[in-house]
């Protein structure tokens, strides 16, 4: 009974010292902060009126944004959210590779996505956080 008692505290022991991510989602008009952690762009296209170097991004995986045609036809319409998710998350399977990369590179760290669009519950970044957490 000893031994089961030790190897379930040394799962338990395992499992808490797995670091959580935390990962937040920033319009990239807002200025950076000392907390954002890893700074990933995830638009396909570059952000208006933003200078590269006043940016301060650590990525940019525009591979990993909604295709353009999808990007049109969504147009932020709330009524299309869930057929957009849905659509998005069969464009990132497509990808396989790159989400996984990015999994692995923001596993256990604090990151901020960036993004240019003003409703941000209804972007791709929201959908994007979900599969990444």
């Amino acid at each position: 009974m000893a031994k089961k008692a030790a190897k379930k505290s040394g799962t338990a022991k395992s499992f808490a010292k797995q670091p959580k991510s935390a990962i937040r989602i920033k319009r990239v008009y807002v200025g950076p902060a000392s907390d954002d952690g890893l700074r990933i762009l995830v638009d396909r296209l570059w952000p208006r009126g933003i200078a590269k170097s006043r940016l301060k991004l650590d990525a940019w995986v525009k591979h990993l944004s909604p295709s353009n045609e999808l990007r049109r036809w969504y147009r932020h319409d709330p009524e299309k959210f869930a057929e957009f998710r849905k659509r998005y998350v069969a464009e990132l399977k497509a990808e396989g590779e790159g989400l996984a990369e990015l999994r692995a590179a923001v596993k256990g760290r604090t990151v901020t996505l960036l993004t240019a669009t003003k409703e941000l519950d209804l972007s791709h970044a929201t959908v994007l956080r979900e599969l990444l957490a």
